[in-house]
């Protein structure tokens, strides 16, 4: 089994759900760190979920990010498994207005 560490970005996020990541069939991913800056000049809100078979799981929802402040959903001793399929999502309550920097273990 291979294990690859790999980072994805996502820029102005906003709301339309940008997908982060979709695992691939035969490889299992466990997200290490996420973080969503706010890039606006007001308040907004992000969600953050897994969409498995059609059904969203939320890791956060309607988190709220001051201007210029940020969140961390995933990170420290939090990890999240990811299963073949599984997609990990963000969308914010502002057009283009988060950008997510998110650390993921690929295991092949």
């Amino acid at each position: 089994m291979a294990n690859t560490f790999k980072s994805y970005v996502n820029k102005d996020v906003g709301t339309s759900a940008a997908t982060v990541v979709t695992v691939s069939s035969g490889t299992q991913t466990t997200v290490i760190g996420m973080t969503c800056a706010n890039t606006s000049a007001a308040g907004i809100t992000v969600d953050v979920y897994i969409t498995r078979s059609a059904v969203d799981y939320y890791i956060v929802k309607s988190a709220a990010i001051p201007p210029g402040g940020s969140l961390v959903p995933v990170g420290g001793d939090q990890k999240v498994v990811l299963n073949a399929s599984d997609a990990l999502k963000v969308i914010s309550s502002a057009a283009t207005s988060v950008d997510a920097v998110t650390s993921v273990l690929e295991i092949t």
